[in-house]
């Protein structure tokens, strides 16, 4: 039984590395790395803003972001926060309304990297396209403001939902674990909607669920282990000087790119099967 799964693995994986090297996994990253670094700034700007109308501190958003994202990436991010906060207030609608623009510009790409994994071209209408990006950036954005918010004030929150409940038996014992647990949960979810979504074919959200794991958990585990490297090892610094801090967020959100497309190569291997023979011509035909 062992061995049989260990063949299964193994073969699982090369067919995995064959279709990540024939649909040029690291080329589609690379687009989507570019308007995520686009994206990234104007959504910081919006952040921000959001941040100084509930009146609330970003100091622990920062030291909370600094145990994912490499620290000399976080220094220059800080520095451009430090200026970003003497903006006015018309800083809010014109952040959200690049970052929801540049930002799904990067959906496009997840959706070119999807419809190249399952083996299928682009037929839908212009304007059908771009309302599933829009959509799901938006979604996305939502999403991911509220797992921050809930990370980092998840206690203030825990203590206010203990107020209102009157202080019951065992709340806080519960509500730890899921302060933690939830974001992640839900951008599992974000993750199988954009795979069930995204490709043009019909795929079945259970198909859709083996790729969003793989991409929550190893986001999770690259962001970690590049910014354990960058803050350790790395000097980046004396090989680019003062672009250092831009080299290495682009490198991590070039990392993360290619992880969120390898999700989509993941569910596409499991649904061909044992095949190793890939169609030699494309369908075109959502639902085939």
């Amino acid at each position: 039984m062992i061995g049989k799964y260990a063949m299964y693995t193994f073969d699982f994986g090369y067919r995995l590395f064959v279709r990540i090297r024939d649909d040029e996994v690291t080329g589609i990253g690379a687009q989507l790395a570019y308007y995520l670094l686009l994206s990234f700034f104007p959504f910081l700007i919006f952040l921000v803003t959001l941040v100084g109308y509930v009146d609330l501190s970003i100091t622990e958003m920062l030291r909370l972001a600094r145990q994912v994202v490499p620290g000399a990436a976080m220094d220059m991010v800080e520095g451009i926060l430090s200026e970003v906060t003497k903006g006015s207030s018309a800083l809010l609608s014109i952040g959200m309304i690049a970052t929801l623009w540049t930002a799904s510009r990067g959906i496009n790409a997840v959706i070119k990297g999807l419809n190249k994994a399952y083996d299928v071209e682009e037929n839908r209408k212009f304007w059908q396209i771009r309302l599933v990006s829009l959509l799901s950036t938006l979604v996305l954005g939502i999403v991911l403001l509220v797992s921050v918010i809930l990370l980092v004030f998840g206690t203030w929150i825990g203590d206010q939902i203990d107020r209102l409940l009157h202080y019951p038996p065992g709340f806080q014992s519960v509500w730890g674990p899921l302060q933690y647990s939830i974001p992640l949960v839900v951008l599992i979810a974000v993750f199988t909607a954009l795979y069930w979504i995204a490709p043009n074919r019909q795929v079945r959200i259970r198909e859709a669920l083996p790729g969003a794991i793989f991409a929550t958990v190893g986001w999770l585990v690259t962001s970690l282990l590049f910014s354990f490297y960058v803050n350790n090892f790395g000097n980046f610094t004396k090989t680019y000087g003062s672009l250092g801090g831009v080299i290495i967020l682009l490198t991590w959100l070039y990392l993360s790119s290619i992880i969120i497309i390898v999700g989509g190569e993941v569910n596409a291997t499991l649904k061909a099967g044992k095949s190793h023979v890939r169609p030699g011509r494309k369908t075109t035909e959502r639902g085939v």
